[in-house]
This record gives structure tokens, C-alpha cells and sequence, in this order.
């Protein structure tokens, strides 16, 4: 007799594959539960320090504070409109301006062309690199007693200097048409070693077998400076502009102890002026208001240099 033989259906393979689809998505929640308690401190750090005071800010903004500092009125926009029509805010604002003017493009193209002469490869050329980035290592305020002796209106070894070359005595702080330019070339040294070292290091990281191939078609120094090195720096060069302006716009230390915003207000920078109306004059209302708008003018220009000048950045 012939047994029929009866062949069995294929099994199933759906369960395996949910249950690897389960443990996939298990792992994935696993990892991002990791995630999470590893930034836990650092969210909780920006919680403390950053996100609640933003939400103060914008609490005390709508309010009148009285001369003990304490929440008096709810006022609504009315601070924005005292600050946005005030004629102080107004000349904080461009002396701010002009301090990032002084600053900024100076501070950039110096630290390029010590970061470029600095490159070379000569003898000593470390020692060279340890002095340009030493002013790094300065605080604000360690900095500004120190260009504090230098522009000393008698013992100013800046003016003594000077008079070897027939020239008067300036008054560095105590003239207005002088005191911005004294805190710009204090804040510009004091910047410098932080643009240097990262001035530098974008010029190192570009390959010698470029600099080889520009040597051997002809290239000189400076064709090559900026039609090599120069656009393969560019991410460095934007970084160092971005922070730099946002540094400028948030200047206070060295302006509250070399000049205290004067002489008649040429250094009432932004941040000074906040400083003054809330902690001085105890409204924190005004000093609130002014605080978000300067948040929001930051965001805009970063926003901006974001939109048009990475454009420009040339990334290998």
C-alpha cells in the first residue's frame, strides 16, 4: 500500500519578526532613557541658570519694581515702550555699535596675521606661539588692572612712550572722544589669544601637499595666503566673527572698572546700562525689558550671519 505522505506547511515566521521589531524598539527606548540620564545634570545646570532666569526676565518685564527692588504694578509692554523710546538706550546702543566695530574686525585680522606669520616653520616660532596665546589665560578683570597702569594719567607708560615721538599726553579714560578706544584695544588684546589659538589651528589643519603643489606651479606667499589658506579657513574665520560679536555685545567687566560708562556716557555700553538700571537704580522692570531686547537683537545679527555669511564658508 502506498502511504500518502503529507508535507507540512512552512512555519510561521511573523512571531520572530515581531518579537525582533519588540526588541529593536525596547533597545531604542533603552537608549534613550541612557541618553537622558547622562544630559540630566547638564538640563538641569541650563534649567537653573539659564531657562529661569529668561522666564524672570520676561516676568519682571511686565512689572514696576519698587526702590527695594520688589515686584509693585503689573504695567504689561509699558517698559518696552519707556525703553524703545529712550533717547539713553538709544546711544547705549550705538556706542555698543561702534565697540563692535572697533573690536570685532580688528581683533579678527590680527589674530590671522599672527596666526599666519606664526605658522612658519622657524626656529623659536613656539616661544612666539605661547606669547600670542598667553592673553587667553587673563581674566577681565586681571586684564583691565593691568591697562588700567598703562593708561594712567600720570605714571601712563603708554604716554611715555608717546613722548619719544613728539607726541602729547593723551587722556586715555578720561576723554570722551578717547575712552571707547581705550576699552576697544583692551577688549582686542584680551580677545586675542582665544582668535589666535583658533586662527591657528584652522591653518594647521590645512594639508602641506597643498602648499607643496602651489610652490611648485609658481605660487607665491601671498597668492597662496589667499587663494588657499584663506578660503580653507573660512569655517574658522566665521566661527571667530560669530562669537566675537556676540562677546562684543556682552562686554561689561572691563567698561565697569576702567570707566564706569563715562565720560559722558561714551562707554555706556548695552550691558553696563542693564547693569546700572537694575542692580544700581533697582528697576528691574526697565533692566528686564532691556535685557530681552538685547537677547533678541543677538539672535537676529546671529540669525543673519548664519543666513548670508556661511554662504561664503568653504568646508572640506
Amino acid at each position: 500500500m502506498e502511504k500518502d505522505i503529507v508535507i507540512a506547511p512552512p512555519l510561521s515566521r511573523k512571531p520572530s519578526r515581531v518579537r525582533s521589531t519588540t526588541s529593536l524598539r525596547a533597545k531604542k527606548w533603552n537608549e534613550r532613557f541612557l541618553a537622558y540620564v547622562f544630559l540630566a545634570p547638564s538640563l538641569v545646570l541650563f534649567g537653573i541658570f539659564l531657562f529661569y532666569p529668561l522666564i524672570k526676565s520676561i516676568y519682571l518685564s511686565m512689572f514696576l519694581t519698587d526702590p527695594q527692588g520688589r515686584v509693585a504694578e503689573f504695567i504689561g509692554f509699558d517698559n518696552f515702550t519707556n525703553v524703545l523710546t529712550s533717547s539713553v538706550f538709544y546711544n547705549s546702543l550705538w556706542v555698543t555699535l561702534l565697540f563692535i566695530l572697533f573690536t570685532v574686525p580688528t581683533g579678527v585680522v590680527l589674530a590671522l596675521i599672527l596666526a599666519a606669520l606664526s605658522h612658519q616653520k622657524l626656529r623659536g616660532m613656539k616661544l612666539f606661539q605661547f606669547f600670542f596665546s598667553l592673553p587667553m589665560a587673563v581674566s577681565v578683570g586681571t586684564g583691565s588692572i593691568i591697562w588700567m597702569v598703562l593708561y594712567h594719567p600720570t605714571l601712563s607708560v603708554l604716554n611715555y612712550l608717546l613722548s619719544f615721538v613728539g607726541i602729547p599726553a593723551i587722556q586715555w579714560l578720561t576723554d570722551p572722544s578717547w575712552a571707547l578706544i581705550s576699552i576697544a584695544l583692551m577688549t582686542v588684546w584680551l580677545n586675542l589669544g582665544f582668535n589666535y589659538i583658533v586662527m591657528l589651528s584652522g591653518i594647521q589643519s590645512v594639508g602641506e601637499d597643498l602648499y607643496e603643489s602651489a610652490k611648485i606651479d609658481g605660487s607665491g606667499a601671498f597668492r597662496t595666503f589667499f587663494r588657499i589658506t584663506l578660503p580653507l579657513i573660512s569655517p574658522s574665520l566665521f566661527f571667530v566673527s560669530v562669537v566675537s560679536i556676540i562677546s562684543a555685545f556682552q562686554s561689561f567687566a572691563q567698561v565697569n572698572i576702567l570707566t564706569k560708562g563715562g565720560p559722558m556716557n561714551s562707554t555706556d555700553l548695552l550691558v553696563y546700562n542693564i547693569y546700572q538700571d537694575a542692580f544700581v537704580n533697582y528697576r528691574f522692570g526697565i533692566g528686564s525689558a532691556q535685557a530681552l531686547i538685547l537677547f533678541v537683537v543677538i539672535t537676529l545679527l546671529t540669525v543673519v550671519q548664519f543666513k548670508f555669511g556661511e554662504k561664503k564658508v568653504h568646508y572640506q
